[in-house]
């Protein structure tokens, strides 16, 4: 990080900004820094049975990396949302299947996106979803519009996971499946790639059409009614992913806060000496250290026992890492005054990512209401229904 990405900053904006925010190819910056990551060894490591580190210690890796969110995570090909696709296929896939996507997208040659947010339902319940993946003979045929697919801009994206209904009379949790779509299949079409706050990340979250698009029944992932269960195993790990990230950022934040205080003066001393801005870094250091605890514990709950069991876990830090980073961000910016604002700094970016962090993947208000039904049937710690016996 020190060495290789954060010098690489200043090339990938300067890049992006001399080829314009339509133009979504990767500044070649990255690839170097990908090719120097392989070197090192630092490659695939979100996914254990590749890399054979568990998420305790890909926790910490993946902080670090949050520190430079557009470069690192790429560097080192741990960018969402290929990560998650990646682990739908190593965990669904067939042999075909592998072999002719997940290589590629292991060996960083590819990328992918994941089509299952739509813009004429609430997509905060998966279930919700109304693209139809309709089976014709050998194929299956999908007609639907999507939008915020992350990473359908990137022209290296050459495959779209495409959730659908194949049967709107099956029971709720069962009306969904995911087919496999290259994204130079006919009927395919990127409508726009949408802002955020403004912004047009290189990748791009894009609007896309499916207008009878045919593929092969073999392009199925998992089972038929299998979508929904493979979109809760996809966003599970990446929710922690982007939660481990999102420390990083928050750490990035602090550091900035606390360089900017010791050498900004204001009323004849440094920040660093005004009481409101010392209590802003502080309650920021002790939100970041609390906020990577429940992250650890987390990440080791999902070691020892799974994706599932870690279910509750991940929901708590999917609301609290973010209002965490947002927090710390937003002190950073204050302290910089009117640079925090502009995009001399990185923090107005920083806030507009983990700011969205709080509606992708599952809202805030989805997450609180699965934390409420899980404490609500808990059953009690002691019984504190009998009366007590009044004191003297």
């Amino acid at each position: 990080m020190q060495e290789r990405v954060f010098p690489a900053e200043a090339s990938y904006h300067a890049y992006r900004a001399a080829q314009g925010v339509a133009d979504h190819t990767l500044p070649p910056v990255v690839e170097q820094l990908k090719t120097e990551a392989r070197r090192r060894g630092l490659w695939n490591l979100f996914l254990p049975a590749i890399s054979g580190i568990g998420q305790l210690d890909y926790a910490m890796l993946a902080e670090v990396t949050g520190w430079s969110h557009d470069l690192a995570p790429e560097a080192i090909n741990g960018q969402a949302p290929d990560t998650g696709n990646m682990e739908l296929l190593h965990l669904f896939g067939t042999d075909g299947q592998r072999s002719r996507w997940l290589q590629p997208l292991l060996d960083g040659t590819i990328r992918s996106a994941f089509a299952m947010t739509e813009p004429a339902v609430a997509s905060s319940d998966a279930t919700n979803i109304e693209t139809r993946i309709v089976r014709d003979g050998t194929d299956y045929v999908i007609n639907g519009r999507k939008w915020w697919t992350s990473g359908a801009a990137d022209p290296r994206c050459a495959l779209l996971v495409v959730m659908g209904k194949t049967d709107p009379e099956a029971a709720r949790q069962r009306q969904q499946s995911m087919v496999l779509v290259p994204t130079t299949t006919p009927g395919v079409s990127i409508v726009r790639d949408v802002p955020v706050f403004g912004r047009h990340d290189q990748h791009g979250h894009c609007e896309v059409l499916f207008d009878d698009v045919r593929v092969p029944a073999s392009h199925l992932l998992g089972e038929e009614g299998g979508g929904f269960a493979m979109a809760q195993a996809r966003l599970g790990p990446g929710r922690i992913h982007h939660c481990m990230r999102a420390l990083g950022a928050a750490e990035r934040a602090l550091s900035m806060m606390v360089e900017r205080a010791g050498s900004r003066v204001a009323f004849g001393r440094p920040l660093a000496e005004q009481g409101l801005v010392q209590s802003d870094i502080a309650e920021s250091r002790l939100a970041i250290d609390q906020a990577r605890l429940l992250c650890q514990q987390t990440a080791r709950i999902i070691d020892l026992h799974g994706n599932k069991a870690a279910s509750h876990q991940v929901a708590l830090a999917k609301v609290a890492v973010p209002r965490v980073a947002m927090q710390v961000i937003d002190r950073a910016i204050q302290v910089h005054g009117g640079a925090g604002v502009s995009d001399d700094v990185p923090l107005a970016a920083m806030w507009g990512w983990h700011r969205a962090m709080r509606i992708f993947d599952g809202p805030d208000e989805v997450h609180l209401r699965s934390i409420a039904r899980e404490e609500l049937r808990r059953a009690p710690l002691f019984d504190l229904s009998a009366p007590t016996q009044a004191r003297p």
